[in-house]
């Protein structure tokens, strides 16, 4: 963040414009918590328009990249390609969303998205290994290599808006039609912060919502008012939580109103959606972030029942900045991911399930750590068992998920316990894809909304079973467990079963036993001696 500021300070001087909202129908949404109108001007429709007249002659903001430090090589060799071969045939091309956000403030973006003056059927005629998806709102998948690049075409984004907002706003005086097809397309993005757009040829990023001051205000606001965008689109407040999350910002006061009072709204997603974003949330290095968000503007009730049961146990306040067991299970988590080496969903949903299982039962930290070291080997219990009876550095204590160390000496006693922990872990999988245990574990707390939610496939359940299911049974015939600590990230994003219980593993034992208490533990030796 300071690169970013420091980068933006001399730009103070400027005027950051958006465009003109004329008039916000009334809008009611019918929900449990609220209902939520916006009736012609109110405060943030008035700050728009107070800071969206252009000039006369059309001074737009289009700012240089290379003051911003944008560089060719930070784009991704396949989306270099896809840019070359549009712009060798004629047509305008750039990059938009949150790949130029990301750019500007010298991050790894997830994906870079491309926006093209050419129809989606040139680009099909372009690259060879092209498709176009989607009826609605149709846009090409261009495979180069391994990876896939998203590609837009203007003529098919405008005709997706038109209808919708020629009702709201009006072409700015003095643009020119460029700048008008730019500006309409950027008008349609969910967040000031998305709506930049880069040409990397004439190394210009264009912003006409405003998005480098709340960058560099580190703030998320939303293009049109938000108690219009996030009913238009009840997604973008899952999407806004995860951008927060992943940057460290935070919402503008109106946005954040918005996405309490319409949180509710989210249950009208599709379940392959909701999945999808909270895999964008948990699977990407920002996972404890995410949760606290989640819990702090009551979403985590809605889409994780059990887990909010959880928080208000353990007496955790909204904007509590505190830790626990499942923040910290998450942190150790984080520390192993990024936007560009994600893993797969099956590994967070894991997390879940084991941590409800010492939820229920609380366990001896030589029973986790067994456990841990068993799913890692394969299911190898002797191996383990004579594994943890080396470890002599400490727990952490604050946990009370964590039983006092007890008379474990019995080898067999250990084992037992290590496998009763294997099925709890199944157990509690079960209850987190049970509709009806999920709509009862806020029932101790009727002011919550109630959420019965479950968008966890049977599938993806039954591949998560599958990472326990080796030390009930005892060791694989043929599993070579993976040595050294390198991770594979292909294997990883895969799901790969061998790479997924490897990190399943060493997050469980690193959050029990943290390499800081090591580390204190063996400083403190030392300074006895």
């Amino acid at each position: 963040m300071t690169t970013a500021v420091q980068g933006f300070a001399w730009r103070s001087q400027l005027t950051f414009r958006r465009p003109i909202i004329h008039c916000v129908h009334k809008i009611r949404h019918n929900s449990s918590v609220a209902a939520v109108e916006s009736v012609g001007l109110d405060k943030e429709e008035a700050r728009l328009q107070k800071t969206s007249h252009g000039n006369s002659n059309g001074d737009w903001k289009k700012l240089s990249s290379k003051d911003l430090g944008i560089r060719t090589s930070m784009i991704a060799k396949p989306t270099r390609l896809i840019l070359n071969g549009l712009r060798k045939k004629g047509y305008d091309v750039y990059l938009v969303g949150g790949c130029v956000r990301d750019l500007i403030l010298k991050r790894t973006p997830k994906d870079f998205d491309v926006v093209t003056s050419a129809e989606l059927k040139e680009v099909l005629k372009t690259f060879p290994r092209c498709e176009i998806v989607g009826k609605r709102f149709p846009i090409c998948h261009v495979h180069i290599d391994d990876s896939v690049v998203e590609v837009s075409s203007f003529s098919t984004t405008g005709r997706k808006s038109s209808r919708k907002m020629n009702y709201m706003f009006r072409k700015p005086p003095g643009c020119n039609e460029r700048d008008y097809i730019r500006w309409r397309n950027c008008l349609q993005r969910d967040f000031t912060i998305n709506g930049l757009m880069l040409d990397p040829f004439a190394k210009t990023v264009y912003d006409y919502m405003g998005g480098i001051e709340d960058i560099r205000k580190a703030k998320v606001r939303s293009v049109i008012p938000a108690s219009t965008s996030f009913v238009e689109d009840c997604a973008r407040i899952l999407r806004g939580v995860r951008i927060a999350a992943r940057l460290g910002f935070r919402f503008t006061r109106e946005t954040a109103h918005s996405i309490k009072a319409l949180s509710c709204s989210v249950l009208r997603l599709d379940k392959g959606r909701i999945i999808m974003e909270m895999n964008y949330m948990l699977a990407y290095g920002s996972a404890e972030a995410s949760l606290r968000l989640l819990w702090k503007f009551g979403l985590l009730e809605i889409l994780l029942p059990i887990q909010a049961a959880y928080f208000v146990s353990q007496g955790f306040r909204r904007r509590d900045k505190r830790s626990n067991m499942l923040l910290s299970l998450f942190s150790s988590l984080d520390k192993l991911l990024a936007p560009d080496r994600p893993c797969h969903c099956s590994l967070w949903v894991g997390i879940l399930a084991f941590h409800k299982a010492l939820l229920d039962q609380p366990r001896d930290p030589l029973v986790v750590a067994t456990f841990s070291i068993a799913v890692h080997s394969g299911g190898s219990l002797l191996e383990a068992v004579e594994i943890v009876r080396r470890i002599s550095q400490p727990h952490d204590t604050s946990f009370n998920e964590l039983l006092e160390p007890g008379d474990l000496d019995s080898d067999d006693a250990l084992i037992n316990e290590v496998i009763d922990l294997a099925a709890s872990v199944k157990a509690a999988l079960c209850k987190m894809t049970d509709e009806h245990f999920v709509s009862r574990a806020m029932i101790e707390y009727p002011q919550a909304p109630h959420s019965d939610l479950v968008f966890i496939p049977l599938a993806l359940s039954m591949r998560v079973s599958m990472l326990f299911e080796c030390v009930r049974r005892g060791k694989e015939k043929g599993f070579v467990p993976k040595r050294g600590s390198k991770i594979n990230y292909e294997s990883l994003a895969l799901g790969k079963l061998h790479e997924v219980r490897h990190m399943l593993a060493r997050i469980i034992f690193d959050t029990v036993y943290p390499p800081k208490l090591k580390r204190e533990n063996n400083y403190l030796d030392e300074s006895s001696m």
